[in-house]
């Protein structure tokens, strides 16, 4: 699934990969470069669920769209 960055920097993201992530108007996202050196996009933990984010896999989207569960760091 591609996007186009904009004049500003900016990247939409696509409807299906908000939808799977439950992303909304202002949710926080978090960028993560891979040990394979993606660049991994992630929705960002709440300061309530940050604790536990390291204890439970968080859904990690890679640029061709595909859904893989790895641990987020």
């Amino acid at each position: 699934m591609a996007t186009t960055v904009t004049a500003k920097g900016q990247v939409p993201i696509p409807k299906p990969v908000r939808d799977m992530l439950g992303i909304v108007a202002g949710s926080r996202v978090d960028f993560h470069r891979a040990a394979d050196g993606r660049v991994v996009l992630v929705r960002a933990a709440d300061a309530g669920c940050r604790a536990l984010s390291n204890l439970f896999p968080l859904p990690e989207i890679d640029i061709a769209g595909s859904l893989s569960w790895r641990f987020a760091a």
